[in-house]
């Protein structure tokens, strides 16, 4: 509609209120919770080009990091286009969402940082470590490819409750 405005404002509690609606950014105690709850999300790279590419993922946090691994599911290949992309951009996304039919459940973390690749040593067992406590199916399969790490280096979080 012509003249109409999205107005919001932001008040310093987190809570956010736009068009007669009340929306807030998660506490980091609610973002800690609900990472720790979740059981997937997806990570985006992007390639040299800058084309974007989105796939689900299994991860773990711990003290500002994710862990994630190139696990054992059927692959063509370990080198995996998400590899290949943060050896040429290591600025990656990984968002966590929860949606049901009831909208005012709604809620999405997304986590941006730096992406390194582990393909041995101390840093790949730790984060081999850290996924198999989450998923202990990875005691049975290990990961066979390189574990990701991503440092954070900024977070969003949104909630429509």
């Amino acid at each position: 509609m012509p003249g109409s405005r999205r107005r919001s404002k932001l008040f310093g509690n987190g809570f956010l209120y736009t068009n007669g609606r009340w929306k807030m950014r998660l506490s980091p105690e609610e973002i800690h919770q609900r990472l720790s709850d979740a059981r997937s999300a997806t990570l985006g790279t992007t390639d040299g080009a800058g084309r974007a590419h989105l796939v689900p993922i299994v991860f773990a946090h711990r003290d500002g990091v994710i862990y994630t691994a190139i696990d054992a599911k059927p692959k063509s290949t370990l080198r995996l286009r998400r590899i290949r992309n943060i050896e040429v951009n290591p600025q990656v996304s990984v968002l966590v969402d929860h949606y049901e039919d009831d909208w005012d459940r709604l809620w999405w973390i997304r986590l941006d940082g730096v992406a390194r690749i582990v393909n041995d040593g101390p840093l790949r067992e730790t984060a081999l470590e850290i996924l198999t406590e989450r998923y202990p199916v990875y005691a049975d399969q290990p990961p066979p490819g390189p574990a990701i790490t991503i440092t954070v280096e900024r977070i969003r979080s949104w909630s429509a409750s």
